[in-house]
């Protein structure tokens, strides 16, 4: 009963595990590969905005799959994220387009200028 609401406290105790294990083999990575991946993971965080537990795991889980297997592979960094590494960044992200914080404030800032300028949902479907 305590790890029901501790989880729903905090949330789902194996996603963190998922997440700290993803975190590990990101450290594990050798160099240039393991600066490159945490450099991208950082911008993900900030960037990403992704605020469903699984679609992060899942992106993360990926994300740490790419970085080994270039390692493995010896792939050149830029082979991977190309000249601008924020467009790869943001294309990658963007395959993982799950729920984000800003779809919440997106709502919330359409029903206020609803509400507002007294549109009905009738006005609004004619």
């Amino acid at each position: 009963m305590a790890a029901k609401w501790i989880e729903t406290l905090v949330g789902s105790l194996d996603q963190k595990k998922q997440y700290k294990q993803h975190m590990a083999r990101m450290e594990a990575l050798p160099e240039p590969y393991r600066g490159a991946a945490k450099a991208l993971q950082r911008y993900f965080m900030y960037q990403g905005g992704i605020v469903d537990g699984n679609t992060l795991i899942t992106m993360l889980g990926d994300f740490v799959d790419l970085w080994e297997r270039a390692a493995a592979d010896g792939t050149p960094v830029r082979a991977i994220v190309g000249d601008d590494p924020v467009e790869f960044a943001e294309t990658f992200l963007r395959a993982y387009s799950g729920r984000q914080w800003i779809d919440k404030e997106r709502e919330r800032l359409r029903t206020a200028i609803d509400a507002a300028a007294g549109d009905t949902s009738e006005e609004k479907d004619a």
